[in-house]
């Protein structure tokens, strides 16, 4: 642990939702959407020490008090406060979240914050563990510290992809053997659905490419929270391209239909560009649950009453071109979604549920 006190675990960052949420900053949500999960990010001095090409948080990025993650500020309030505007308004939320970055203290720091926000937080509570900074076993110490889940953020669909933005191709500490690793043991640790995986769409993966990796967390049991690529300010890809809607959208629903257990990857048929083509599903069931939108909402750990609570209001996409929908979908929206659904850049216009309607 550094000596500046306004380092973890004394003091944590909050995405600026949760500050909205708690009263620490003002501002109302788009829509009247609420956040669901109190997301707690670790934060030091010398900041992050690896160096994500799509991350504001990577190393070398400036000052690192003033950097973004997943687009938003992440202001940093003391640990103490945090929770006791928590405990007030409780009723707000369904889980807490504790996010680790690569630094030397952050395994012990968050080893410590997550026995008192187990204590304190009468909120289910997640870990995002950093592979790259954890031995053999802490996965197993955070469970007894009081984490009922915890997540792995793999980002990259592929393991080139994930060198090329994560590991040595960008002088990145992480490696995707580790990361898959940690997932293994979070599945013995935690067990059948209390453990999962981040990925982004839009790094550069086919739509094959990144449902196979779902269908491979799947079978090991756990499930996928899913992101839209969205250039960060100060990144070294803020000059890219945001993720194309069509791709997430179809992303979005094979990633529900197989973790859900409603179709297996293999059931799924693809074009020649490997974009989905075929869900494995009748186009009536397909319609219906295309209807009710829940695909497209966002994916991520589950409250007490909800099947995702940590919903990052506009986390992934701004209010005018949402991509993970915070809150129900309206018939605008789920026309929406269906255009994009069936769009195919340089293909031949078609339906993608007149396929197998």
């Amino acid at each position: 642990m550094g000596i500046d006190a306004h380092e973890s675990p004394k003091h944590l960052r909050l995405s600026l939702a949760a500050a909205m949420s708690l009263g620490f900053r003002p501002g109302q949500f788009y829509r009247g959407a609420r956040l669901h999960c109190l997301n707690l990010l670790l934060t030091y001095e010398d900041g992050c020490h690896a160096n994500c090409t799509y991350c504001g948080l990577a190393r070398g990025g400036g000052a690192y008090a003033e950097r973004s993650f997943i687009r938003v500020e992440w202001p940093t309030y003391a640990t103490g406060e945090i929770l006791a505007r928590a405990r007030e308004r409780k009723s707000n939320f369904e889980r807490v979240c504790l996010s680790m970055i690569m630094h030397p203290a952050a395994l012990d720091d968050t080893l410590e914050l997550t026995g008192r926000l187990s204590r304190e937080c009468d909120q289910p509570l997640s870990v995002l563990v950093n592979p790259s900074a954890m031995r053999d076993g802490d996965i197993e110490e955070l469970r007894s510290a009081g984490a009922d889940m915890a997540t792995v953020a793999v980002d990259a669909a592929t393991p080139a992809l994930f060198d090329a933005n994560r590991g040595k191709a960008v002088s990145g500490p992480h490696r995707w053997e580790r990361y898959w690793a940690t997932l293994e043991e979070a599945a013995v640790a935690f067990g059948r659905n209390r453990f999962g995986c981040h990925l982004i769409a839009g790094l550069g993966e086919t739509e094959r490419e990144m449902l196979a990796t779902v269908q491979r967390l799947r079978s090991m049991g756990g499930r996928s929270h899913l992101f839209s690529f969205n250039p960060e300010r100060g990144s070294a890809l803020e000059g890219n391209d945001p993720c194309r809607p069509d791709h997430f959208r179809r992303v979005q629903l094979g990633r529900f239909l197989i973790d859900y257990d409603i179709v297996d990857f293999n059931s799924m048929e693809f074009d020649e560009h490997e974009r989905v083509v075929g869900f494995g599903l009748k186009g009536a069931e397909l319609d219906r649950l295309v209807d009710s939108g829940v695909p497209f909402m966002t994916s991520g750990c589950p409250g007490k009453t909800r099947l995702c609570a940590c919903n990052r209001p506009f986390g992934d996409g701004p209010p005018s071109d949402i991509r993970s929908f915070p809150f129900n979908l309206d018939d605008q929206d789920v026309l929406q979604v269906r255009k994009q659904l069936a769009t195919y850049p340089e293909v031949p216009a078609a339906s993608v549920l007149d396929v197998e309607a």
